[in-house]
């Protein structure tokens, strides 16, 4: 189906015929002629202007139609077509503060550290698995805040998941800082929520640590989401253990100190969520499974019909009309030229 999204400005179309028919204002006589120049050079120029000016209305009239659709902005409609969507509205919050480069993630199916010299970060494991997370989310709309420091709105709330996948894999160790600002991370979240309908309203916070860096207190920004009807889910992430070599020998250690378990916990106690601890890359994917379940996705139907702006076409035909209408008006110049030289001389 053909529409055009401007439809009132082809009421344009006729303007150049309009003013064409428009009484014309008289020009005042020059005081001092030629007469024998003048009369030589009229009788040329319209002897070629009769041959040449219908031609050149048609032509600019032609142009200008063309212009005028072009800013109608024609389109072509697509036959309806079914869209599976969900009503939910998804904030995804990942921490990419300095923590996050913690090398104590094995590849899935390695269980045992003494394989520590494949592990790699924390931020690659989440990489891996929330964004495989979010490219299945098809229905849902998704957006991702970057924190550390500072909070970022990395992607608004869109159906694209690729785009938001693509968006957290870019992201590296540092861009935000090194501290974790969750506070600020789950009120910039509920920012962007606060507009979409109640009852799909979810956050999934992923962090290493604790609060350390931010104006907006973690507890605060979970009542305001209690208040709101937003649910947050929180994810602990980080090994509880890691050997390291040492001049004395391997030793073991907690990477994991600084995560503030009972805080996330609380977070999502309040705001009706759920918290989850994620020790190693399998755990990870286990929760994204568990959250399938928690929140899944209930495909509706939505009619929308793609359509395809075709407005460049008669854009391009106006320009090389143009372009041609200019490329007449150069013998014709040369004609007129060489009549005045004649004349000149003649006269002189």
């Amino acid at each position: 189906m053909f529409e055009f999204g401007w439809l009132w400005l082809l009421a344009l179309l006729p303007a150049p015929l309009l003013i064409r028919f428009l009484p014309a204002r008289q020009q005042q006589e020059a005081a001092l002629q030629v007469p024998f120049f003048d009369q030589v050079n009229e009788l040329s120029i319209k002897h070629q202007a009769r041959s040449t000016n219908r031609f050149h209305y048609l032509l600019l009239w032609l142009i200008w139609a063309l212009c005028v659709i072009a800013a109608a902005d024609p389109k072509w409609l697509g036959e309806a077509k079914s869209l599976p969507y969900t009503g939910r509205d998804l904030m995804l919050a990942v921490d990419i503060s300095k923590s996050m480069d913690e090398k104590d993630m094995l590849p899935p199916g390695v269980a045992s550290m003494q394989f520590q010299n494949r592990s790699y970060n924390r931020l690659d494991a989440v990489k891996a698995v929330i964004g495989d997370f979010a490219e299945q989310r098809q229905g849902d709309r998704l957006g991702l805040i970057l924190f550390a420091d500072q909070a970022y709105l990395q992607a608004p709330l869109t159906y694209d998941t690729a785009t938001v996948n693509q968006l957290l894999q870019e992201s590296q160790i540092g861009f935000a800082g090194s501290a974790t600002a969750i506070g600020d991370a789950l009120g910039l979240a509920i920012k962007r929520l606060k507009d979409r309908p109640e009852g799909s309203r979810r956050i999934i916070l992923l962090s290493d640590g604790a609060n350390t860096a931010g104006q907006t207190e973690p507890l605060e920004a979970a009542q305001k989401a209690r208040d709101m009807g937003v649910k947050i889910y929180t994810i602990g992430f980080g090994a509880d253990e890691q050997i390291v070599q040492t001049a004395l020998g391997p030793r073991r250690y907690n990477p994991s100190r600084d995560l503030d378990e009972k805080a996330l916990q609380e977070i999502a106690e309040l705001s009706g969520g759920q918290y989850f601890r994620a020790r190693t890359t399998e755990e990870l994917e286990l929760i994204h499974k568990r959250l399938d379940t928690l929140e899944p996705i209930e495909l509706d139907e939505l009619k929308v019909r793609p359509s395809k702006r075709l407005f460049y076409w008669p854009l391009g035909l106006a320009l090389t009309l143009a372009l041609l209408l200019a490329l007449t008006f150069i013998p014709m110049t040369r004609r007129t030229e060489r009549t005045q030289t004649q004349a000149k001389g003649v006269n002189g």
